[in-house]
């Protein structure tokens, strides 16, 4: 369990930060920008749960506890030495989830015939706002994986990609199942 009886530390002062094993690294390092991305994401589903009705608030709440997860995992390197704890990892079970929330949102949506411009209603909007946010935490995540000496593991990149996906559906699903849907109409305004 954490605990946190101080706020400020004065630790990071210099501009760095500590990793979940106790290594410190820069603040605009990779690692630390990737869960800060995911961080920021999860701020975000703070702000659309404000205006989601009760089925689609226990859904983002269970992402943002996964969020948390997904925070401590990217915070916890893989090391050639082995870690005195077992460390938090997200697991396949969790994009499972994520994978049977969008069938169940989208089974009541009709398709679309155009792409999605972000709005409709508050809840709908924020969702956009924490989908795109995600995807910069996706394609930080991958970059980090492709740094050499840095592992993520495969289910950490599956979650973020499954969890834009299923932010997209939220949205819709917050947008009266698609009813209140704001479409992109090409060259509309020429």
């Amino acid at each position: 369990m954490v605990k946190l009886n101080r706020i400020y530390t004065r630790t990071g002062d210099n501009g760095t930060t500590a990793l979940a094993d106790g290594q410190r690294r820069s603040k605009a390092d990779l690692r630390v920008e990737t869960y800060g991305t995911v961080d920021e994401t999860n701020s975000c589903l703070g702000l659309a749960r404000l205006h989601a009705d009760e089925h689609l608030d226990r859904m983002l709440g269970a992402v943002q506890n996964d969020l948390f997860d997904l925070g401590a995992d990217l915070a916890t390197p893989e090391g050639p030495k082995p870690l005195p704890y077992e460390p938090l990892r997200i697991v396949a079970s969790q994009v499972q989830r994520l994978e049977r929330d969008i069938d169940a949102l989208n089974a009541t949506i009709p398709p679309i015939k155009s792409f999605v411009l972000p709005g409709g209603s508050a809840c709908s909007a924020y969702l956009h706002l924490a989908r795109t946010v995600c995807r910069r935490a996706e394609r930080l995540a991958v970059n980090l994986a492709a740094t050499e000496g840095e592992i993520v593991s495969p289910e950490a990149i599956q979650y973020l990609n499954r969890l834009s996906d299923f932010l997209f559906v939220a949205s819709r699903a917050a947008n009266r199942d698609g009813a209140d849907d704001v479409l992109w109409v090409p060259g509309a305004n020429r």
